[in-house]
């Protein structure tokens, strides 16, 4: 794997992150890499959250990855603490080289560094394969997932 730093993300890292975000059919229709003003202030509330983390892989100086962890405290499961994987992305130079595995055990680790007692994610339907790589990692499809457009 080589040297691999995974960091905080700041925003000189924003363009690497909004190109990953898009380089995908998906990501192209949502994302919008011309105008980088909306990430740029999303990161500044994600870094003044102190349950939110986004982090970015780094090896030779260049953004290879990206991840999203929040800690959710709660009430249900006997006042469990849960947190949400979002928003991975491997630079597509990178897929397959065992980063997007590495990647995941450590926002599991960093849950557990938490006191979490679940981690949990979702993933876009038509993403058979992440669906797979999920799964392999040890994660089950348990739920439905809803969401409501606003």
């Amino acid at each position: 794997m080589g040297d691999l730093e995974i960091r905080a993300a700041v925003a000189e890292d924003i363009p690497a992150i909004v190109s990953m975000l898009a380089d995908d059919p998906l990501g192209a229709q949502r994302e919008s890499p011309d105008d980088l003003s909306p990430y740029l202030t999303a990161l500044e509330r994600l870094t003044a959250d102190p349950n939110q983390r986004l982090v970015v892989a780094v090896r030779e100086g260049q953004v290879v990855g990206t991840l999203q962890l929040t800690i959710i405290p709660g009430l249900s499961r006997r006042g469990s603490t849960r947190s949400i994987i979002e928003g991975v992305r491997v630079h597509a130079d990178e897929r397959g080289s065992g980063l997007g595995t590495r990647f995941i055990e450590w926002a599991i680790e960093e849950s557990r560094r938490e006191n979490c007692q679940l981690v949990q994610l979702t993933s876009d339907s038509t993403r058979t394969d992440a669906h797979r790589f999920y799964e392999r990692l040890g994660f089950v499809a348990s739920h439905v997932g809803f969401k409501l457009q606003l």
